[in-house]
């Protein structure tokens, strides 16, 4: 198939989306799929247009309190003439700003089908920007681009039944997964625990992420100082960059900040991942949690919030940890116990450990993504109104909450 894939980001922007993204490419090419990445262009790149069978990189403009990020303008005319030439089979739409938009626009004027899928609830994002009285407008913009395309798909059932249920149409489970042959316990180090002042009987414990608002911050490090109030000698590392980093750091100078780890630099994240103890997560606004679920392939004990990845993957006290969505005492009273708790860590760690090595691995949900596209860029199926595939997507996933 010749498939173009739209996103405002991609590697070597380090978010969910960017990774995510840069794994369905890798695995439709390496089915001998031609896959063109249509993105903005980024600030390390040459201003130059590109226009490849690969690549078309646009102009783009940052995003408002993520300056690290931009969003692709309006490019319709461009697309058109680049398509026409070179017509895909399928154009999927990976984010919904107006790039995306604009392919949605010229696609259909081309007769090519769009499919998308939903990475991130910028909705759930306005109240974290003082723009709460806007969460039911931008609610609104998504569902109208996203029903614009003939097959929307969502990373959990869980979400694709919220969206159901807010108005939008077409919709199915996609799901994630993680590089198992990269993120896994044997990547453990322990040089690096004793750079970080670990021995045996310390827990290390870690936070990966973007550091932005909508993360819940506020919870992590409230929680991070209860902890070192009952057990002085854990260790806390934070792994991330973003627009919250110099805060923290200032406020939190007892934990050990790495700044950014590209993509590109996988093994070196895996280090980190596997050489910790306990991975804390109280992010409310996921989508799904890419970092949970390396951080279970490494073998770390997970706690988190009961939605999203960890609703899907963890059942509580057999290979993680999860507490009711939002409830802060909870999370802190959890996070004190299995802290000082080192069998508990080390069993739920190799739980998880072992459930992400036979559920987690990228393959079968690349081949789920190459049988959406096949099935809509080939037979171009009109625009139903209703859900194509309200099935589980994850019927084999060997657990149930």
């Amino acid at each position: 198939m010749n498939i173009a894939l739209v996103t405002e980001t991609y590697p070597p922007e380090v978010n969910g989306v960017a990774m995510s993204l840069s794994q369905l490419v890798e695995g439709l090419r390496g089915r001998q799929h031609e896959v063109q990445v249509v993105r903005p262009r980024q600030k390390s790149e040459s201003t130059d247009f590109v226009l490849s069978r690969e690549e078309i990189t646009v102009r783009g403009a940052p995003i408002p309190r993520y300056p690290g990020l931009l969003f692709g303008l309006p490019c319709k005319r461009r697309l058109l003439k680049a398509w026409k030439d070179q017509k895909p089979d399928i154009v999927h739409i990976a984010t919904e700003g107006p790039l995306g938009l604009s392919a949605i626009n010229a696609a259909k004027q081309l007769g090519v089908p769009c499919t998308s899928t939903f990475h991130t609830n910028f909705h759930s994002y306005s109240k974290h920007y003082n723009a709460a009285f806007m969460t039911s407008t931008v609610l609104a913009y998504l569902r109208w681009v996203h029903n614009k395309t003939v097959c929307n798909m969502a990373p959990t059932d869980e979400l694709r039944e919220e969206l159901a249920q807010a108005g939008f149409i077409n919709m199915a489970t996609l799901g994630r997964g993680t590089r198992t042959d990269i993120f896994n316990p044997f990547a453990r180090d322990e040089s690096l625990r004793r750079e970080w002042g670990a021995d045996e009987n310390t827990t290390v414990i870690l936070h990966v992420s973007r550091l932005a608002a909508e993360k819940n911050y506020e919870l992590l490090f409230e929680t991070y100082r209860q902890i070192q109030d009952n057990h002085p000698k854990s260790v806390f590392v934070v792994v991330g960059d973003g627009p919250e980093k110099r805060k923290w750091e200032k406020r939190f100078p007892q934990a050990r900040f790495t700044g950014m780890i590209s993509l590109n630099e996988r093994a070196d994240l895996a280090r980190i991942y596997a050489s910790a103890d306990l991975f804390l997560y109280p992010s409310l606004t996921e989508t799904y949690g890419n970092v949970l679920i390396e951080a279970m392939a490494c073998g770390n004990a997970v706690l988190s919030f009961d939605y999203a990845a960890a609703k899907l993957h963890i059942r509580n006290g057999v290979n993680g940890l999860t507490v009711a969505t939002g409830s802060k005492e909870s999370f802190i009273k959890e996070s004190i116990e299995i802290a000082k708790d080192k069998p508990r860590q080390e069993y739920l760690g190799t739980a998880a450990a072992d459930y992400a090595a036979e559920y987690c691995d990228w393959t079968p949900i690349i081949d789920r993504f190459e049988n959406f596209l096949k099935e809509f860029g080939l037979e171009r199926p009109a625009n139903s109104g209703k859900s194509v595939y309200p099935v589980d997507g994850y019927a084999t996933s060997g657990i149930s909450n």
